[in-house]
């Protein structure tokens, strides 16, 4: 696993468009595991601060129960529609899963109950149209393979 900090020194440019697709909108989309093992999608918002990736959950909400039973996770960003007469225009969108771990509350915080993660990365991606508009662009980086830039027809 590793920290936003570590693949924003490792690839700056795409961590940097890859935090710029995800602050797009306030509400993203996270995946987690409900008790039999099944996806569970709910909205969430989510920090890019100093070097880490941190959300927060509403004390007795599925989503923080699912977190502290199995704290594996993934999260999409904003959709964003691309532009029908240029896709190639499309900024893409951008996907990331890790583990939450769990942080301490904020000091003085008036979310009782709530709880406070940040992610522990395993693998970024993200997806737009490339230019031509005939194919798919797919950039990732993962703690495995590090950065990667693939295309598909």
């Amino acid at each position: 696993m590793a920290s936003w900090q570590e693949i924003e020194n490792d690839k700056p440019e795409f961590a940097a468009r890859v935090k710029a697709l995800f602050e797009a909108g306030t509400n993203k989309t996270i995946a987690t595991l409900r008790r039999d093992g099944s996806p569970r999608i709910s909205g969430t918002e989510l920090k890019f601060d100093a070097g880490e990736v941190t959300f927060g959950s509403m004390g007795g909400s599925m989503k923080l129960l699912d977190i502290r039973r199995d704290p594996r996770i993934a999260i999409h960003s904003p959709t964003l529609e691309p532009p029908a007469d240029h896709p190639e225009q499309w900024p893409g969108d951008a996907k990331l899963a890790g583990n939450a771990v769990e942080t301490p509350s904020p000091e003085g915080s008036p979310h009782e109950g709530a709880g406070f993660f940040r992610v522990d990365v395993r693998e970024v991606s993200m997806t737009y149209v490339g230019d031509p508009a005939d194919h798919l662009v797919i950039e990732s980086w993962d703690t495995k393979h590090g950065y990667r830039r693939r295309t598909r027809k």
